[in-house]
């Protein structure tokens, strides 16, 4: 189903380009790559990716990379943590054509702090109509049913949350993550994947499924680097709040050991 929509105008000699906004978003297709990289950069990760290679970015205490690489099979998104205090080390991929929309609720919440409210990542599914079956493994699929989510559990210790999508042609992308990943990194996930909200994708970059329902825009170049700009000033806005506040924290310092007369040393 296709409609059509005219943005509002923008400078002289600007020519506006047809975009479509796609519904549901999880069939969508990839997108701009763009769209996460550079709210990673933005929000301080290193930026290692190689000239014509595979794409690849480091968190800011080098604990976590986000990489890319569409060369080898499957190929597609590759997100790994390192263990630290408290959290045991994990890892996600997502499959190449996962919209970037959905990459980034995850790999946005990266660089976020973390919500003192208690993770549920089925919420944001039951809050947008997914129905939930309670059956050997969990499973919430889309009111469609084109795409789902599960914890999918083989036997003790062997478990992983699966998520993907579906058309009339077969699947089109899906993501694993590991059991240790953090609920509120996997709640990020499914509250991307659930948002009914469309994307935009550019005039033949739009999946040919009958499933998928199409709203044609005219949009200006200039409109398209506004919204991208958008995302990224709030990046480095939220980066550099949370550097000024570490900045005016006191640092813990260990107190020294007493000299007296029968003090031991500390001992590693």
């Amino acid at each position: 189903m296709k409609k059509h929509k005219q943005q509002a105008g923008g400078g002289p000699g600007e020519q506006a380009q047809q975009h479509y906004l796609v519904e549901p978003r999880y069939l969508a297709g990839g997108g701009d790559l763009r769209h996460v990289t550079e709210f990673l950069r933005a929000s301080g990760w290193k930026d290692h990716s190689k000239s014509g290679g595979p794409l690849a970015f480091d968190s800011p205490d080098r604990t976590i990379r986000v990489a890319y690489d569409p060369f080898i099979q499957p190929g597609g998104w590759m997100i790994r943590a390192e263990a630290t205090r408290g959290q045991s080390a994990w890892h996600v991929t997502l499959g190449r054509q996962t919209p970037v929309e959905i990459v980034a609720g995850f790999t946005d919440a990266l660089t976020q702090p973390r919500s003192a409210h208690a993770p549920n990542p089925w919420a944001p599914l039951h809050q947008h109509g997914w129905t939930t079956e309670q059956r050997r493994h969990p499973t919430a699929t889309s009111p469609d049913g084109s795409s789902w989510m599960q914890f999918h559990q083989t036997a003790p210790g062997k478990a992983f949350w699966w998520a993907g999508a579906r058309t009339e042609h077969g699947r089109t992308w899906e993501a694993h993550l590991s059991p240790t990943t953090p609920m509120h990194l996997v709640q990020a996930l499914t509250a991307a994947l659930a948002d009914p909200q469309p994307v935009m994708r550019p005039r033949g970059n739009v999946p040919p499924s009958t499933r998928v329902r199409t709203t044609s825009v005219s949009v200006l170049p200039s409109q398209l680097s506004a919204w991208q700009q958008t995302r990224i000033t709030a990046a480095r806005a939220a980066t550099w709040a949370r550097n000024s506040w570490a900045a005016t924290q006191p640092r813990n310092r260990t107190a020294r050991p007493h000299a007296a007369t029968g003090s031991a040393r500390a001992t590693r």
